[in-house]
C-alpha cells in the first residue's frame, strides 16, 4: 500500500511514526493496530498513548493511505478531522485486518512520486507545474482555465502568509465558498488573520459610500427613460461599457473624459466609433442620475477611495482578477504595507464583464504604481484541466482558436490552450432549437438536481423559464 503524507504533518515529531508507517505500507494493518472510527477514518496505534489518523484513497488500481493528524495521549476531542468535542471509547471501536476504499473515494490525480498531499475540502495532489508554482514567491499571477487547480493552489499559498492577509473578489459568492474551502476540516494557522471581502466590502472598510451600489436593474430602468432618445439599444452592453471602459481605467478624474474616449482603438471599446458620442451623452447623464437617486458606482467609489485607503495588509489575493477593473486593483494594491506582496488569480478567458482586460496591462500596473522591477516573470499559466472531460476541453480548445483568428490576442498569456487529463472521454451534443426538443429535455431533467440551464445574461432567464421548469436556470454572471 502506498502511504502519503498531509503537507502539515511533521514525521520526525511523532513517536513510533516509522514503525506505523512500515505496516501500513506492508498492508500489515493487524501490527499498526488500525481500528474504524468512522466513514473512512481510521486510527492506527503508535504506542500506548498516541495514535495516528487516517484515510483510504484508490487511485487507478493503486490502494492509498493517507495520514492526516498525529492524536497525542488519546485526545480525539482536539482532532481537527472528528467533531468538536468528539469522545472516542477505544475500546468499541472495531478493529480492521484490512480496508480498500470505495469508489466514491478514487482520486482523480495523484503525482506518481511525490508523497505530499494538501487538503482543503477533498485530497490535493499538485502536479509539477503545480507544484513549482506553490514554492514560487511572490508577488505571483496564476492563469488557469477553470478546472485546473488555480483556486486550490491559490487558497494552499494563501496558507504560507503570514500577518494580515485578505482575499477579496468581486462575486460574493465565490468569496464565501473559498472561505468554506479555506477553514474546511478545521484549519487553523496562528500565524495569519484572513479577511475574506467582497470588492463591495472592501469599499465599505475603507468608508461606508452613501446610498447603494447600483445595479442592472437599476440601469435598465434609467436606460428605458432614455432609449428612444440615445439611439442606443441594448442596456446590458452600455452598462458594461460604462462599468469597463470609461470608469474602469485609471484616470486623474475618475473616468476618460469626452475626448479621451472617442480617441479608443477599435479593440478598446464595445461600440463603433460613430456610436460613442451618443455612449458619452447617455454617460453624463448616468452620472447625474445616481447622484439624483442615491446610487454609486464601484469604480468611481474607488477612485475617491485613493485618497482614503491606508496600508494595512501584509499579503493580498485576488481572485478571478479577470473582471476587476484598474482602478479597482490599483485601490486593492494600495492597501499593502509591503510592495508587492499579493497573488493574484484568473483567466481572461473567462471573464464576465467586458472590461479590455490584458495580462500585459496588469503587469504594466505592477511596474509603474507597485515600484516593482527586475526581469523576473511573474505570470504562470496551469495548463492542464482536472474537471473537464477530453471531448469537453476539446470543443473549448477549438473556440478559443476561433476567438483568438477573429478578435486576435492581446497577450500570449491569453492565448494558452487546455490540456484535459480526464480519464472519460465525454460525450458532447448539439440539438436543434425547436419546441420539441426542449419539451424533451425538460422532461428529463426538470426533477433532477444534477442538470441546470444556463444563459448568457440575467435577462435571459425569464425566456428560459418559458420552456424548462428546473429552478436551477442559471446566468454565466452569477456561476
Amino acid at each position: 500500500m502506498r502511504v502519503l503524507l498531509y503537507s502539515d504533518l511533521n514525521p520526525a515529531s511523532i513517536p513510533g511514526f516509522a514503525k506505523v508507517r512500515q505496516a501500513l505500507e506492508a498492508n500489515n494493518f493487524a501490527q499498526a493496530d488500525v481500528r474504524k472510527i468512522g466513514p473512512n477514518l481510521y486510527r492506527a496505534r503508535l504506542n500506548k498513548h498516541d495514535r495516528l489518523l487516517f484515510r483510504l484513497h484508490k487511485h487507478l488500481d493503486e490502494q492509498c493511505a493517507l495520514l492526516l493528524e498525529h492524536i497525542p495521549n488519546h485526545a480525539y476531542d482536539r482532532s481537527r478531522f472528528l467533531a468538536g468535542g468528539a469522545v472516542v471509547d477505544e475500546a468499541k471501536l472495531p478493529t480492521v485486518d484490512q480496508a480498500e476504499a470505495d469508489e466514491d473515494d478514487e482520486l482523480v490525480y495523484l503525482h506518481p512520486e511525490r508523497e505530499r498531499f494538501h487538503l482543503l475540502d477533498k485530497i490535493l495532489s499538485f502536479d509539477d507545474d503545480q507544484q513549482a508554482i506553490l514554492e514560487l514567491p511572490s508577488p505571483l499571477v496564476i492563469v488557469g482555465s477553470a478546472g485546473s487547480g488555480k483556486t486550490a493552489l491559490t487558497l494552499e499559498k494563501m496558507k504560507r502568509a503570514a500577518g494580515e492577509v485578505l482575499y477579496v473578489s468581486l462575486s460574493p459568492y465565490l468569496v464565501q465558498n473559498a472561505r468554506n474551502l479555506y477553514f474546511a476540516h478545521g484549519y487553523d494557522n496562528d500565524l495569519q488573520q484572513v479577511d475574506f471581502l467582497s470588492f463591495h466590502e472592501v469599499l465599505e472598510s475603507i468608508h461606508v459610500p452613501p446610498g447603494r451600489e447600483v445595479s442592472l436593474k437599476d440601469f435598465q430602468s434609467f436606460f428605458e427613460r432614455h432609449r428612444r432618445g440615445s439611439g442606443l439599444k441594448d442596456a446590458h452592453k452600455l452598462f458594461e461599457e460604462f462599468r469597463g471602459v470609461i470608469t474602469g481605467p485609471l484616470t486623474e478624474r475618475g473616468f476618460r473624459t469626452r475626448q479621451e474616449y472617442l480617441e479608443l482603438g477599435v479593440k478598446q471599446s464595445i461600440f463603433l466609433a460613430d456610436e460613442r458620442p451618443r455612449v458619452y451623452d447617455l454617460f453624463e447623464k448616468y452620472l447625474a442620475h445616481l447622484d439624483s437617486e442615491g446610487l454609486f458606482d464601484a469604480n468611481l467609489v474607488a477612485h475617491d477611495h485613493l485618497a482614503r485607503v491606508t496600508p494595512r495588509y501584509d499579503f493580498i489575493v485576488v481572485d478571478e482578477v479577470q473582471d476587476v477593473t484598474t482602478v479597482q486593483l490599483y485601490l486593492l494594491l494600495k492597501m499593502l504595507r509591503t510592495s508587492g506582496a499579493f497573488l493574484l488569480s484568473g483567466d481572461s478567458n473567462q471573464i464576465v464583464h467586458p472590461n479590455f482586460f490584458s495580462w500585459s496591462g496588469v503587469k504594466s500596473l505592477f511596474f509603474r504604481e507597485q515600484d516593482l522591477t527586475g526581469d523576473g516573470e511573474v505570470i504562470r499559466v496551469l495548463h492542464a484541466n482536472y474537471r473537464n472531460a477530453p471531448v469537453v476541453t476539446a470543443v473549448a480548445n477549438r473556440i478559443l482558436k476561433l476567438k483568438h483568428a477573429r478578435f486576435g490576442s492581446v497577450d500570449r498569456e491569453s492565448n494558452y490552450l487546455v490540456e484535459s487529463v480526464g480519464a472519460e472521454r465525454g460525450h458532447l451534443r448539439l440539438l436543434d432549437d425547436d419546441d420539441r426538443v426542449k419539451r424533451e429535455l425538460d422532461a428529463r431533467t426538470a426533477n433532477s438536481t444534477r442538470y441546470a440551464v444556463i444563459v448568457m445574461h440575467p435577462e435571459q432567464k425569464t425566456e428560459a423559464k418559458r420552456y424548462f421548469a428546473t429552478p436551477l436556470v442559471l446566468s454565466l454572471i452569477h456561476i
